[in-house]
């Protein structure tokens, strides 16, 4: 890099600050050379569950470079996203549905997208023949060790991104260049002996520290899983319907999370504690309605009110009886069968 690009590149971390991003770093394309083994490993092993793309793109996602062979430069992206409340609390009231923190009101895909297109054009603005690509989540991009890499933070021993002055409540952001900036040292890992990610999973998702079994995770199990949840996790699965924030709630680094700057990320009401009842009555169309432009609209109605009956079934009330009794008779097999299951632990609790 010359020493003209300098200049660009601080009035480039000053735009992003000013976008709304809390933290920019940048690392080269080639900055993660042990993903390609790590993820062939975790494929190989079968954790990855039914996210078959994992496998399918793996030439892409592991390396970066192939990717775009034209990028000379990877701008890392943090947007916070920090709640102002403990999620941990929803998980007390049985009645009540625990969604994510981050699926509480707009999609953070084409939030964190609009702010990094953005920032993109102005980049090109200023490097005339600059090219440019941006990307949030849905890329065969591995943005967790990118994101360490360009010294946002280190992937912690659940596997997520963990930043010294961002807690864990940080979506990432890419935007891939063909200028060639200056790169960022990586973060090097301050988790210590500390296992309070490990201890509170509740269904014991992670084999060791740093490794993630997805087919045990119950962020994976509400959203990427199809069909019917193993009959052993259902329990465990309490009355989380979408995600889980267990592991990052429990960060001794949140102490130092940033607030989040978008109102976007403010919580709806009617997500922060909903009433299970209320959600296992939706139909396609009042599904839909509900969760429009929220991340939750992507896995339909079906396996959301799968979910919901898992919960019914934990919840130990037995006012939600009728409930089940009715989705007996849905139309989805998978709906049936959570509804039949629910309805037995419910009688079983109350016998």
């Amino acid at each position: 890099m010359t020493d003209g690009v300098q200049p660009l590149r601080d009035a480039l971390e000053k735009r992003a600050y000013a976008e709304g991003f809390a933290k920019m770093g940048i690392c080269g394309p080639d900055a993660i050379p042990l993903a390609p083994s790590r993820l062939e490993e975790f494929v190989a092993s079968d954790m990855h569950g039914q996210m078959g793309w994992m496998a399918e793109r793996m030439h892409w996602r592991g390396n970066p470079a192939k990717l775009w062979p034209d990028a000379k430069s990877v701008i890392m992206l943090a947007e916070p996203y920090t709640p102002e409340h403990d999620p941990l609390d929803i998980l007390q009231h049985r009645d009540r549905a625990a969604i994510s923190v981050y699926a509480q009101n707009r999609d953070y895909h084409d939030m964190v997208k609009k702010r990094l297109k953005r920032l993109g054009r102005w980049l090109i603005e200023q490097a005339a023949g600059t090219e440019i690509k941006v990307f949030v989540d849905t890329a065969p991009v591995m943005e967790k060790p990118l994101g360490a890499a360009a010294g946002l933070g280190w992937q912690g021993k659940h596997t997520n991104l963990v930043g010294r002055d961002l807690g864990s409540w940080f979506f990432l952001g890419a935007i891939f260049t063909t200028v060639d900036f200056s790169k960022d040292v990586g973060e090097v890992d301050h988790c210590g002996s500390c296992r309070a990610c490990l201890d509170v999973c509740p269904t014991d998702a992670f084999p060791a520290p740093y490794r993630l079994d997805a087919r045990r995770c119950i962020s994976y199990l509400t959203i990427e899983h199809k069909g019917p949840v193993d009959v052993d996790l259902r329990p465990l699965l309490g009355n989380r319907i979408y995600g889980c924030d267990d592991c990052l709630a429990v960060c001794p680094w949140n102490k130092f999370a940033q607030d989040a700057r978008d109102i976007g990320y403010a919580p709806r009401a009617e997500l922060t504690a909903p009433k299970l009842a209320e959600l296992a009555m939706l139909d396609d169309a009042a599904f839909r309605k509900l969760f429009s432009k929220n991340p939750i609209k992507r896995i339909g109605r079906n396996q959301f009110i799968r979910n919901v009956l898992y919960a019914i079934g934990n919840s130990g009330d037995a006012g939600l009886r009728d409930i089940a009794k009715h989705l007996v008779s849905d139309g989805d097999e998978t709906v049936v069968d959570a509804a039949n299951w629910a309805l037995n632990e419910l009688e079983r609790a109350h016998e």
